[in-house]
């Protein structure tokens, strides 16, 4: 799933030891972020600036 913190909040990636991109990134589906969807710490995102910047690159 794709999920990006919530605006002001800095959240831990446990599984990559970094922060998750203000952008977002794909996560697993694992307890650790769905208790991160219902505390209201990530919220579910589409990872369209990722398909655009792709798409932008194959010229």
């Amino acid at each position: 799933m794709y999920v990006k913190p919530k605006d002001g909040l800095v959240i831990r990636d446990p599984d990559l030891l970094d922060l998750l991109p203000a952008a977002g990134r794909e996560v697993p589906e694992t307890d650790y972020w769905f208790r991160r969807l219902r505390d209201g710490d990530v919220v579910s995102a589409a990872p369209e600036a990722a398909a655009t910047a792709k798409k932008g690159g194959d010229k």
